[in-house]
């Protein structure tokens, strides 16, 4: 796991673009503290910062050299089919001109490179793992750059002008003096509506993101982008069998996807919370691991919030070395000024990844497993629900009768699912298509047109894709997946993971998001999926991995307790941050201050994330001097 940068111009300033790439390179030292290195020719410069997990030798460090100096990689993340493909390389193919790979070392650095040697950019659908490289051919003067399948690595880039920089933060771009620091003002639009920016946008004009399962080739000045891979094609299922030998397929897959991922020369950990997706991974850790697991869970004051007795039970029946994080709002207001500095593209969620990441990496944990994924994949949100039973109710289309409901509730409607009932029913066609990005706003319609001076659309990218997502009616389940794990799931939930946990030079990684496994759930069709208990397809799929009340006990999530924070221990800190966003030329001060006041007087309709990704998004423009 690293961090990579790179800069490709057809007019070298040397001088210049040297000391951008080393400044880049600098700025991602959190990312790989174990060594540096750039490298440049007369027209591609490219750095790297490395953070040693696999084959921790020099000979893997880079900038990595293929054999006769043509080729240059920089590359982060893992391959965890690197051994079975390297094997591959060193074998000469029958009837075929392609030469054994003779291997210098044990990395899979190396196997990207020699894969890309064999196989061309075509390499990509080889891997299995979380990755985002750059290969830079110095004869042909072609720069490759690649990104995973599902977004677990990030790939930033600022093209402009024949010239193409990239880097595996936003900060390293901003870093480089090479771009300009404006602000998007259609991405602040979306970032106020849903807490994020979905790629392949980002909040800076100019600035982008290489999306998921996406090649950009970039030659003389121009640039082109292809995909390789796309998750809506799975959708469909392959063949008529039983529920029980679907649940030992996903049992195979997932376990396999597990014992894949704990390849490691480093200490490895995972994050424990005590819920289903965490405790099955952790269960199916023990199960394969010929080590004893440490396990990390946060826990709190405020025993609402507190998830610390369930990661204990899990703790104790796979005997895992546990380490319980006690948070107080004290604890938390000392650290949240470097969680805010460690937030690399504005999110406003995330600061609990920083802390169990800080809390980890301190027990001298290197790389650690997550549950993430989980929910998305196997229909673990209520709104899995909400969808499929909208999708069922078309007598809720017939005028009088949405008119009672609307009424009904109209007249109840003191929540934010109130507010967003009435906006369902207010479409001129209510199923789970229109509804969807209405289940993800932070701000009723009216709200959120009183923020902003100047009105965009916020829900463009989310209805593009909707849809693309098309599936028969047997698989309205993975449809909601589809549009989870390609808004909320990537967006948000993947980018904090990345930048909150290599903030810290934390590796994680996340079973549940192996493409294989990924790929045969979203072909299970809804009689198999709905979740008439707990995410029933996983849980009868690990068998009595889970005891019972673990199964069955109230969701919570992995939270902290905002509400009470912001309205004590961090009130005077928000404050302050609102009153200077109210003074943005892009929003409506009068606006910004009724929603501060609103929260503080318990309106039920502004909840504290409506607040913090404001507070967050100021702080973010203040310490990256943006100009707006």
């Amino acid at each position: 796991m690293c961090g990579i940068a790179g800069i490709v111009s057809q007019q070298v300033n040397h001088s210049v673009h040297h000391q951008a790439i080393k400044n880049m390179t600098q700025e991602m030292v959190h990312r790989g503290p174990d060594a540096e290195g750039i490298w440049n020719d007369d027209i591609c410069f490219l750095g790297h910062r490395r953070l040693s997990i696999i084959d921790l030798s020099e000979s893997a460090h880079q900038p990595f050299l293929s054999q006769d100096q043509r080729y240059v990689l920089v590359y982060n993340g893992e391959l965890y089919n690197y051994k079975a493909l390297k094997l591959e390389l060193q074998r000469a193919q029958h009837g075929s001109k392609e030469l054994p790979y003779m291997f210098k070392t044990n990395s899979d650095t190396e196997v990207v490179l020699a894969a890309y040697l064999r196989w061309g950019k075509q390499c990509v659908n080889y891997f299995n793992g979380m990755f985002a490289f750059a290969i830079w051919d110095t004869l042909d003067k072609k720069l490759v750059i690649a990104r995973d399948r599902l977004g677990e690595k990030p790939l930033y880039y600022y093209l402009k002008n024949n010239v193409l920089l990239f880097s595996s933060e936003m900060r390293a771009l901003i870093q480089s003096g090479l771009i300009d620091k404006k602000i998007n003002l259609k991405s602040v639009a979306e970032y106020v509506q849903y807490a994020t920016v979905h790629a392949p946008h980002t909040i800076l004009q100019d600035v982008m993101m290489l999306m998921p399962g996406h090649i950009l080739e970039w030659q003389q000045g121009a640039a082109t982008i292809q995909s390789y891979w796309n998750i809506n094609d799975f959708t469909k299922s392959k063949e008529d069998i039983s529920y029980k030998q679907t649940c030992q397929n996903v049992n195979e897959l997932l376990t396999s996807s597990v014992e894949k991922r704990l390849m490691s020369d480093v200490p490895f950990g995972a994050f424990l919370s005590g819920g289903i997706d965490s405790s099955a991974i952790v269960g199916l850790m023990s199960k394969v691991s010929s080590e004893k697991i440490q396990t990390f869970n946060i826990s709190f004051d405020e025993g609402e919030f507190s998830e610390s007795i369930y990661a204990k039970q899990i703790a104790q029946k796979f005997n895992t070395q546990h380490h319980e994080i006690k948070l107080t709002p004290n604890d938390f207001l000392k650290q949240l000024p470097e969680a805010l500095h460690a937030i690399d593209h504005p999110s406003g969620d995330g600061a609990n990844s920083y802390i169990v990441s800080k809390a980890t990496k301190k027990e001298g944990i290197t790389m650690a497993l997550s549950g993430l994924g989980g929910d998305e994949l196997f229909a673990g949100y209520d709104i899995f629900k909400r969808y499929y039973e909208l999708e069922k109710k078309g007598w809720l289309n017939i005028l009088p009768a949405k008119s009672i409901v609307g009424k009904i509730v109209a007249a109840k409607k003191k929540s934010v699912q109130g507010d967003k009932m009435a906006e369902i029913l207010s479409l001129d066609t209510i199923n789970g298509f229109h509804a969807y990005p209405i289940n993800r706003k932070l701000f009723n319609p009216k709200d959120f047109c009183s923020l902003l001076k100047e009105q965009h659309h916020a829900d463009l990218f989310i209805k593009n894709v909707i849809r693309k997502s098309e599936t028969d009616k047997k698989h309205v389940l993975s449809r909601v997946s589809l549009f989870e794990m390609q808004t909320y799931m990537q967006n948000v939930l993947l980018r904090d993971a990345d930048q909150m946990s290599m903030a810290k030079a934390l590796e994680v990684r996340v079973p549940f998001l192996d493409h294989k496994l990924v790929e045969y759930v979203l072909s299970v069709n809804d009689d198999y999926k709905y979740p008439h208990t707990p995410k029933k397809l996983l849980v009868d799929a690990v068998g009595d991995l889970l005891p019972e009340n673990i199964v069955n006990r109230p969701k919570m999530g992995f939270v902290l307790p905002w509400k009470e924070w912001l309205k004590d221990d961090l009130r005077d800190f928000c404050e302050e941050h609102m009153i200077q966003f109210s003074k943005r030329s892009f929003v409506n001060r009068e606006s910004v201050l009724i929603i501060w006041n609103r929260f503080l007087n318990q309106d039920p309709k502004i909840s504290w994330s409506r607040v913090w990704h404001l507070v967050v998004l100021n702080h973010w423009i203040n310490t990256h001097q943006i100009e707006c």
